[in-house]
């Protein structure tokens, strides 16, 4: 809980710098032009920390949940964005709703830190039913030592983490959901020091198919299945045509106690 918090106050830190505005600037650009999130849509991001990837996709007016594994992370978030938002401790690698549950899932800068990566991909996967987004550190980048990313993203330094490339991301994806297509893009292609005083040369850089930004992220399309979960509820309480409608809810609901 204490490697929280530190986690959390570093990220309102980095937020409060110029530099670190700028970066979450770009990576929101990249995100939300490769995710393209319409109105009313509903979104999970995974360890969502203190709910900045959230915001930005409340602002296009979707429907916003997060989980994170801290309670006072979550307490931030909720600060942010109101008792509107759907707030729950949760772990990433045991996602704490049913199959097909929403539209857009986002993983970003959790893969790095994640024990099993594959099996956060397939829970966000599993909760999916219509686009997934995964944002890493990619591996081989050209903005500065491993070090440096670190601490421009907001990890502490003397934390292990993962820099991952596009194609590990790519097979991992590939042996969960099979042959799909994905669309790919990265930001933040100098040194930190250079966007003190030339900004406009990252601008000259597509969002889109360049392999050599700091920040990486991929998306791709998970085609709606069945709820695993909901099933044997429903069969088990005989539930007519007209309930199984609200037992979607009904499930989140049960699931939410349980996770208290």
């Amino acid at each position: 809980m204490v490697f929280d918090q530190k986690m959390a106050q570093l990220s309102e830190q980095r937020l409060e710098a110029s530099l670190g505005r700028y970066i979450f600037s770009r990576q929101k650009e990249l995100i939300l032009d490769l995710v393209a999130p319409h109105a009313g849509e509903r979104v999970l991001d995974v360890s969502c920390g203190t709910g900045n990837h959230l915001q930005f996709f409340r602002e296009k007016w979707c429907s916003v949940t997060g989980i994170d594994p801290c309670a006072e992370t979550l307490n931030i978030a909720r600060s942010k964005l109101g008792e509107d938002a759907e707030l729950l401790v949760g772990n990433a690698e045991d996602i704490p709703f049913s199959d097909d549950e929403f539209d857009i899932v986002t993983l970003i800068n959790i893969l790095e830190i994640a024990n099993n990566p594959q099996k956060v991909i397939a829970e966000a996967i599993r909760v999916c039913r219509g686009r997934v987004f995964i944002g890493f550190l990619n591996n081989y980048s050209f903005a500065g030592t491993k070090q440096r990313l670190k601490e421009l993203f907001g990890f502490p330094l003397s934390q292990k983490i993962r820099f991952f490339s596009l194609n590990e991301i790519k097979i991992m994806v590939g042996s969960l959901i099979g042959d799909v297509a994905v669309k790919w893009g990265s930001v933040i292609y100098f040194p930190g020091i250079v966007y003190a005083f030339f900004e406009e040369l990252e601008e000259l850089f597509p969002l889109e198919k360049n392999p050599l930004g700091a920040f990486a992220g991929l998306t791709f399309p998970v085609k709606y299945t069945y709820r695993t979960v909901q099933s044997p509820i429903m069969e088990s309480f005989k539930l007519n045509a007209e309930a199984q409608a609200s037992a979607p809810s009904a499930v989140r609901n049960m699931l939410r106690e349980t996770h208290k």
